[in-house]
């Protein structure tokens, strides 16, 4: 078994994991992470069948449990109700729910929702000044959209962004005592205000996601509460989070690449060149052979999606963007049962978004190089420094 270490807080990791990446691949494709302790598939062919293997997982073995630490404990109480750490016949059940009230008509209904917030947020961008297109525009986006979605009011937009980022930190390599303190923080607050929005919506229905979700049934079977938290808050986490740092990675490769219009093409070509989310693990619940190697029940294995990407045993010349690549189906989205169940409207916002930016801003251009933040397995800019 070869192993590779690579710190993922290592500068210039950040700046380009691709790199890392190609090596990887060519020596492995499967490959002892040392920095992780697990196996980690950096090709396209073990990542995409990795992803649909019922033989694998998220849902941690009963007999990996460990106890929640008492500072933890409002953090997980989220997280044990989040159809993302279930697997079959929970997350089943979770999924048939959400998907009833998620629906294609409601996601497509958001379309003029979406070019409303766009156009809003480009009528506010400064003349003749440098600004923060992150903050300004490629946040501001999804958290408005997200908030019409659940129907909660749009100037409760800061604090989601603070509940999100506190959330999803505990996922990025570097976590601390004080990022736990943080993020079981926001999830004792968000799940407050979520638990009294609920009860609000359950005596007086609107046409929302949340209540949507609270008349969702199946087989005689509703959501509990505690469900309804954990599913709006991994609808606000997973889908915002994902989509801000998708507009962020697009907007930065667009002004690098001319292309004449934002097609769907040039969506799915963005997200498989610089995606969001560049791993995603996976348990194995019984013994599976990966090439020459093997996973044993219990062994965790990271599927690495960013590099998948660029593997060019799939794509031709993978390190360029293509916006006429012919479509090939990418894994930006994940695969299999945990399929992201946002990827309609992921793909929608991001297409109304990127028209609308360069529509109406064509001299738009960088001013600083972008850089790239330090929050493996997140690939996010922190900021990305524009001028009209």
């Amino acid at each position: 078994m070869i192993t590779l270490d690579q710190s993922p807080l290592e500068p210039a990791f950040v700046q380009d994991p691709y790199r890392f990446y190609d090596t990887a691949r060519a020596t492995g494709p499967v490959l002892y992470w040392a920095d992780y302790g697990m196996l980690a598939a950096f090709d396209h062919a073990t990542v995409h069948a990795l992803l649909r293997d019922k033989r694998l997982g998220r849902e941690i073995p009963d007999d990996l449990r460990m106890p929640v630490p008492d500072h933890l404990t409002d953090f997980y109480a989220v997280e044990q109700h989040s159809m993302l750490e279930h697997e079959p016949p929970r997350h089943t059940e979770l999924r048939g729910l959400v998907l009833r009230a998620f629906t294609s008509r409601r996601i497509a209904g958001l379309q003029g929702d979406i070019e409303e917030i766009c156009a809003d947020l480009i009528a506010k961008f400064p003349r003749d000044a440098d600004f923060d297109l992150i903050p300004a525009y490629c946040t501001e986006v999804p958290v408005r959209v997200i908030a019409r979605l659940l129907g909660v009011p749009e100037d409760m937009g800061p604090d989601l962004l603070r509940w999100s980022g506190a959330m999803v930190a505990m996922y990025q390599a570097g976590r601390d005592r004080a990022i736990e303190d943080a993020a079981n923080t926001a999830a004792r607050e968000f799940s407050d205000f979520l638990r009294g929005y609920i009860d609000a919506r359950r005596n007086d229905p609107r046409d929302d996601l949340i209540t949507q979700l609270i008349a969702a049934e199946e087989d005689g079977q509703k959501l509990s509460t505690e469900s309804l938290i954990g599913t709006c808050v991994l609808l606000l986490n997973a889908g915002h989070e994902a989509t801000v740092h998708s507009l962020g990675n697009a907007v930065h490769c667009l002004l690098q690449n001319t292309v004449p219009a934002i097609t769907p093409q040039v969506v799915e070509e963005v997200l498989r060149y610089d995606p969001p989310l560049h791993m995603f693990t996976r348990y194995a619940y019984e013994e599976v052979q990966v090439g020459d190697l093997t996973l044993y029940p219990g062994d965790q294995v990271a599927l690495m999606l960013g590099a998948a990407g660029r593997d060019p045993a799939v794509y031709t010349a993978p390190e360029q963007f293509d916006p006429d690549r012919k479509a090939t189906a990418h894994v930006a989205f994940g695969g299999g049962l945990h399929f992201c169940v946002g990827a309609p409207l992921a793909r929608l916002e991001m297409q109304v978004a990127l028209s609308a930016l360069f529509d109406a801003c064509p001299d738009l251009h960088e001013t600083q190089a972008p850089r790239y933040a330090d929050s493996f397995h997140f690939h996010k800019l922190e900021r990305l420094m524009v001028r009209l």
